[in-house]
């Protein structure tokens, strides 16, 4: 260690800093006093303080310091590293100009506003070729694991040639010491001063939005002169407000790739359903109505508010009769359930909002169960409308939400989507 140190290969740094009044973890950049403790160390015999926030990585103690890596690393240029045959719409073209021309800058950010299923994914192709002619490093973080295991082979069979590693809580690859790293934005911990091209993919989506580490961690993994490309569907308040004073320059996609209208969900009153929720089981008539969905050729996403509720309603709907399975946070195999799902193993998928972005199913209609729960937002009911209709061999897959009243959050949703198509149809 004390050799690549002198050889200027790692640079050594405190690892708790005193900043202003308070402590500031070096490595995630937590400042809040009950996220620190103390414990007894035997290398320095004295009690040392630790960051809780970040302990799931390994223990950071104030004696013991850091290592930040060189970022004057030159990595391999590829040329003609795409061998995607696609070919862009007009919407996606334009949004693939502006994030070319801001890699060949070299700095800056910029925002992708597309609906679901605008293909965002294939936007970024001609960037990252870009990039990586000119012998850049690129990463693109993502706030949930199943979109990491989702992007990560799509990229590879695109850029079968560059040397990519996938990152996440369980991934087998474990160092990141490549071109183009696609992570999870809790690995972005591990970086400082790495990237060139920094893309965050639902720059909105729990838990990147609300967690002021990760944002410590994207922006300090970047390079001071680095290109930032953020991408979503539903922006917060904080990047409204940026557009509205001009601060973030940002290109809208409103059409999906197939170029038809997203689907619009269809409000559904149910007095009984929290009765029924609390029984574990559904109300007779949405009961119908899933059978009579089960006579169509598409699979059926029902969306849950909880763990438990989803795993109550699973086994409710295998009592009478279904193929299904359900999946959540939790579940060690849902990596498994999914693809076997995407495969028509079976034909319901009862899940809680962690898939409510970033997996595409091609033929799928979307029910939600009490959507008007709290955990259900604007933003979340947006997306997980989005994963209805999908596919241009099969655009019209049905979105309900089920509810006993009307929040303003689907009604915000639904003008939501009405407003993307509109100015869909004006494009």
């Amino acid at each position: 260690m004390l050799t690549l140190v002198t050889k200027r290969i790692l640079t050594k740094t405190e690892s708790i800093e005193q900043h202003l009044f308070q402590k500031r973890c070096r490595r995630c950049g937590n400042t809040q006093a009950h996220l620190f403790a103390e414990l007894p160390h035997t290398t320095c015999g004295k009690s040392c303080v630790y960051c809780r926030n970040c302990i799931q990585m390994g223990r950071v103690l104030e004696c013991e310091p850091l290592y930040i890596g060189s970022a004057n690393v030159q990595w391999p240029i590829y040329e003609a590293a795409c061998v995607w045959e696609g070919t862009l719409t007009p919407g996606q073209q334009r949004a693939a100009d502006d994030l070319t021309a801001l890699v060949q800058n070299g700095s800056g950010e910029h925002l992708i506003w597309a609906v679901c299923g605008a293909g965002k994914t294939e936007v970024l192709f001609p960037a990252i070729t870009k990039a990586l002619e000119t012998g850049k490093r690129i990463c693109l973080a993502t706030p949930r694991t199943d979109v990491v295991r989702e992007l990560q082979p799509r990229l590879q069979k695109a850029f079968p040639t560059v040397d990519t590693a996938a990152l996440y809580g369980d991934s087998p690859d474990k160092n990141g010491q490549a071109s183009f790293v696609i992570a999870t934005t809790h690995q972005l911990f591990r970086f400082a001063h790495a990237f060139d091209v920094l893309i965050i993919d639902e720059v909105d989506a729990f838990p990147f939005h609300n967690d002021p580490t990760l944002h410590f961690a994207a922006k300090r993994a970047a390079k001071l002169e680095a290109a930032i490309i953020y991408l979503t569907a539903t922006p917060r308040k904080e990047q409204k407000r940026r557009l509205r004073q001009k601060s973030l320059p940002v290109t809208f996609i409103p059409k999906r790739f197939h170029g038809h209208p997203l689907p619009v969900p269809v409000l559904k009153l149910t007095p009984m359903l929290h009765r029924s929720l609390k029984q574990g089981k559904l109300p007779q008539h949405l009961l119908k109505a899933i059978a009579a969905q089960q006579t169509t050729a598409r699979q059926l996403l029902l969306f849950l508010p909880s763990i438990k509720k989803a795993e109550e309603i699973a086994s409710f709907l295998k009592e009478e009769g279904y193929e299904v399975k359900s999946v959540h946070a939790e579940d060690h195999h849902r990596a498994e359930k999914i693809q076997s799902f995407r495969n028509k193993e079976y034909r319901i998928l009862v899940t809680t909002t962690i898939l409510e972005r970033g997996v595409t199913f091609p033929s799928v209609d979307v029910y939600v169960i009490d959507a008007g729960h709290v955990v259900f937002d604007e933003a979340a009911l947006v997306q997980i409308s989005g994963r209805a209709g999908r596919s241009a061999d099969d655009p019209d897959g049905e979105v309900r939400f089920y509810h006993i009243g009307k929040t303003d959050e689907m009604l915000d949703a639904v003008e939501a989507i009405k407003k993307m198509n509109k100015l869909g149809q004006k494009l």
